[in-house]
């Protein structure tokens, strides 16, 4: 890009950078890979495709439209799975940013075709009673996008099957640390997996847990 960002693009900007280093140093992913993205100016901000994140300068940082067509001549190639990014804004208009990831145990149970139970009550931070599996599909693809959009309709999080994870949310901030907390899930998940006779919560029991989170936490 030829010119500097306005101020406040290039704080989102910096934000994205900030963030996706925090997916390699928390573990949600390695190396060059997963991806993530914020609302802004009628389309959206998306980590650039096969960059080192450590290298990342806010020019690479890529602005696309909410149709998928980018915004700035000359501007880095976005993100190989920027459609389901794209998608994702288009139809829940309640979300503002969108983080993927291949953290280790999310990544096991998404390669035996493992969907997330009611087997502990902070499932239902997800938004439901389960964490869902959408099904396989080649990365980068409208079919894997339809598969994503499909899954996250009424939930916060999903896996992919022989892929990873997605976690979305009203802030940065807050997809990411869901998807900090799935993952932990995920672990706890395959550990009992491990025991044997895990018990699930009924679809009354996690109506009760969803319930109870709305009023969950600070108020102002």
């Amino acid at each position: 890009m030829s010119e500097q960002p306005p101020k406040y693009e290039q704080q989102l900007r910096q934000q994205l950078i900030d963030y996706a280093i925090k997916l390699n140093s928390s573990g949600l992913t390695q190396g060059k890979s997963g991806n993530i993205s914020i609302r802004f100016d009628n389309g959206f901000l998306i980590t650039p495709t096969a960059l080192s994140y450590q290298q990342l300068t806010i020019e690479d940082i890529v602005h696309l439209q909410l149709d998928g067509l980018p915004a700035i001549e000359g501007q880095r190639k976005p993100s190989s799975e920027w459609r389901f990014h794209c998608d994702l804004y288009q139809h829940r208009d309640d979300i503002n940013a969108v983080v993927h990831a291949h953290p280790d145990y999310c990544t096991a149970l998404a390669c035996t075709s493992r969907a997330i139970p009611a087997f502990h009550y902070m499932v239902a931070i997800a938004g439901g009673d389960d964490i869902p599996l959408a099904p396989y599909a080649l990365f980068g693809t409208e079919q894997l996008s339809h598969n994503v959009v499909t899954a996250l309709t009424q939930r916060q999080a999903c896996l992919i099957e022989n892929h990873g994870l997605i976690a979305i949310g009203s802030t940065l901030s807050e997809s990411f640390h869901l998807a900090l907390e799935v993952e932990t899930l995920a672990k706890q998940y395959c550990e009992a997996i491990k025991l044997g006779d895990i018990k699930l919560l009924s679809k009354q029991q996690m109506t009760e847990v969803i319930a109870k989170f709305k009023t969950y936490g600070q108020r102002n």
